[in-house]
């Protein structure tokens, strides 16, 4: 991708965003409305500047349990989409309870974690996990289902070995369903470990944001929402780069690109 592409890809989300905090900047000071309801961009970025030191130290304590929840999460997602897809039998006994372990909100489940496993790092890591494997696990038996089965029949014909139809055919196949799985997990971990921090923690962008509120500092809340958001749009980046860089091929209208 040149420069011109990029630029052109980029150009007008940017210009939605700064549209839209123009908007925001001018209805502030248009309705005079008080800083505590609704502060405005630039009280915003002062006050992320004069918190600079420590929100530093709570965005890396969140960082830190996330890229460890979201690693976690990722791989179990992998082992048991693999699991799955290899025995049918358990495919049909637990992807319904799979589904329906993601309608038990994380919020409601993290007080338990906290009880059963206690206030360490455990029961935070097992929230973000708990939101990043679903995605991942969805979305790699998807992609596995869904080989090219001209391919998968040549595969067997000529005598290959299930170990070698699966790492020379099917992962290779479903590998852009399981990276979007992926970007879909990165940006669920950032929202985990809020949660997880939520119930028990000391440091973190979520124990910051609990401060605040109690303080009714609504300008510091956006700045948290701010760094949220920041967190999630660079693990989605990542991982759509991780992505451009793994997937070679693509096929396009039925031609190569």
């Amino acid at each position: 991708m040149n420069f011109r592409s990029l630029w052109n890809s980029v150009w007008p989300p940017l210009a939605a965003v700064i549209l839209f905090l123009l908007v925001w900047q001018g209805a502030t000071i248009f309705f005079n409305i008080d800083k505590w309801v609704l502060p405005s961009p630039l009280d915003i970025g002062r006050e992320a500047a004069a918190e600079a030191a420590g929100l530093r130290e709570h965005t890396f304590a969140t960082l830190r349990l996330m890229l460890a929840g979201f690693a976690i999460g990722t791989l179990v997602g992998l082992l048991v989409a693999f699991a799955l897809h290899y025995v049918p039998f358990l495919k049909a006994s637990l992807y319904p309870l799979i589904i329906l372990s993601q309608n038990v909100p994380s919020i409601a489940l993290a007080p338990l974690l906290m009880i059963w496993f206690g206030f360490g790092m455990l029961p935070k890591i097992i929230v973000i996990t708990l939101v990043c494997f679903f995605p991942v696990a969805v979305a790699a038996m998807d992609g596995l289902d869904r080989t090219d089965r001209v391919m998968l029949n040549y595969m067997r014909m000529i005598g290959a070995s299930k170990g070698q139809i699966f790492r020379k055919l099917e992962v290779p196949h479903a590998l852009p369903a399981i990276l979007s799985g992926v970007k879909i997990a990165a940006t669920y971990s950032v929202m985990g470990a809020v949660i997880a921090e939520w119930i028990g923690a000391d440091k973190g962008i979520g124990y910051y944001m609990l401060l605040q509120k109690s303080s009714f500092r609504t300008d510091k809340i956006f700045v948290a929402i701010a760094i949220i958001v920041a967190i999630s749009l660079a693990m989605f980046v990542c991982v759509a780069l991780l992505e451009k860089w793994l997937v070679r091929y693509k096929p396009a209208n039925g031609k190569d690109r």
